[in-house]
């Protein structure tokens, strides 16, 4: 049974600022979410403060906060997995974790269609945030692999959807940041693989001009459907932009090392250490990222070709490291990703150029080439580049460069990643995302009493 009471907690996002108290609810079956709705939904309106779902906690702002309300943790909600190896497609309940899914997948030969940068992320989670990876240009986001979900609305009601039922429905639920339900299951295709290791080609590049040029080469599949750049922000002049450029895909039984073939699906990911409790304010500053920018350049190799490295190293090496925010130190830090579309690099190359003159001390910044987006209102990738950069929380002068960028950002045609914000304005997000009305009318007629509500829609205005 879920905790009637519930127990009050102190809440934040990955990026460990904006904190808010709410009643945290770990239901164990939809049956227990839809009586936590209906009581969210029956408090009076004057008083009430709503409820929204939250997975592991991997958002970097506020979307799975709701200061005063409920928030639902789904991550014991109705455990269960099935796949279908016919049809290519599983069945997972919402609360799953990619790293749990990765792990059931792989000894069956599969694999998600599209894992992002942590495999810390629940399947609800990333249809919530219609979650993008390295091969958005040849997969698109997790929302078009996607084939049928159940989604609780505040009436209690289980609905099934999927693309061909109720499609408005479903659209506005990938990518809605859980204000239009509950998502409890939901079954999506995967993808066939021989090994758990990926075949790496690694370049130096010596410029921004040079890193789209080769992630621009080809058509995105095959051999290389993965591709992303990690950016030295803090280079300026002839090196401004200047990188490391990682292109892979699934490496076969006979690319791996003969002892690695007698069990070429294993897979057994560890954190290998712990960011300490408690770290000082500004450790990471731009003397101490710089030197880290220019030893990680350095020792990358000039044109490596055929590494054959783990899956967890190439997808989520930052996993290695157990609750790495920690090292931005008490103010937390904070994530600004945009993307510009394609016919604005150069918008993007002044972007990049800001930051380098503003010295912004951001030693994960990564660059990736975005292909055909869905049809979901508010899913954040469409056809062009994407950029995200940690800063730390209490860097000087943060707020009005980040305004600045916001300005580019939507001068280019541009939007932010909703899962990442923390800090963005109402009006720019309505500007750049011109469907946001057409979302608005479907979560209206999802949930007419708004009881679904969360820090980031009351800041943002959804």
């Amino acid at each position: 049974m879920a905790d009637t009471f519930g127990r009050a907690a102190l809440l934040t996002g990955w990026g460990r600022t904006a904190p808010t108290a709410a009643t945290v609810q770990r239901p164990r079956t939809p049956e227990e979410a839809a009586d936590l709705l209906r009581a969210a939904a029956e408090q009076p309106t004057a008083r009430r403060r709503g409820a929204i779902a939250r997975g592991l906690g991997r958002s970097y702002g506020d979307a799975a906060q709701c200061a005063g309300g409920t928030v639902i943790d789904c991550t014991d909600l109705a455990p269960g997995f099935r796949l279908d190896p016919g049809r290519a497609e599983a069945t997972a309940s919402a609360g799953t974790g990619l790293a749990e899914l990765i792990g059931r997948l792989l000894p069956h030969g599969r694999f998600p269609p599209v894992v992002p940068g942590t495999r810390h992320v629940t399947v609800g989670g990333a249809i919530g945030a219609d979650i993008h990876g390295k091969n958005h240009r040849a997969a698109s986001s997790f929302g078009a692999h996607v084939r049928a979900l159940r989604l609780l609305t505040p009436d209690g009601e289980h609905r099934a959807l999927s693309p061909g039922s109720e499609p408005d429905l479903f659209w506005a639920t990938v990518g809605g940041m859980g204000l239009t339900g509950i998502v409890t299951e939901a079954t999506f295709a995967v993808e066939e693989v021989e090994t758990s290791a990926m075949r790496v080609d690694t370049d130096r590049v010596p410029d921004l001009d040079a890193a789209m040029a080769l992630m621009n080469a080809g058509n995105g599949a095959h051999p290389h459907p993965y591709a992303a750049c990690w950016i030295d922000l803090l280079a300026r002049g002839a090196a401004l932009g200047r990188g490391v450029v990682t292109r892979a895909r699934h490496a076969r039984v006979g690319e791996l090392p003969r002892a690695a073939r007698r069990d070429p699906l294993a897979y057994a990911p560890r954190a290998a250490a712990a960011a300490p409790p408690l770290v000082p304010p500004r450790l990471l500053n731009s003397y101490s990222v710089r030197a880290f920018n220019a030893a990680y350049y350095a020792r990358a190799p000039r044109r490596g070709r055929g590494a054959v490295r783990p899956l967890a190293s190439f997808f989520h090496p930052l996993d290695a490291v157990r609750d790495w925010n920690r090292l931005y130190g008490p103010h937390g830090l904070v994530q600004y990703q945009f993307a510009v579309p394609l016919g604005a690099e150069e918008e993007l190359r002044r972007i990049v150029a800001d930051l380098a003159a503003a010295k912004a001390p951001s030693f994960l910044a990564v660059l990736k080439r975005l292909g055909a987006g869905t049809p979901a209102p508010l899913s954040f990738p469409l056809p062009g580049w994407t950029l995200a950069l940690d800063l730390p929380g209490d860097l000087p002068g943060l707020a009005p460069l980040l305004l600045r960028l916001d300005e580019r950002v939507l001068a280019a045609g541009g939007r932010l990643y909703l899962a990442k914000d923390s800090r963005a304005r109402p009006g720019a997000v309505r500007a750049m995302y011109p469907r946001l009305e057409e979302w608005r009318a479907v979560r209206a007629r999802a949930d007419p009493d708004g009881v679904l509500t969360s820090d980031l829609a009351r800041r943002l205005e959804l």
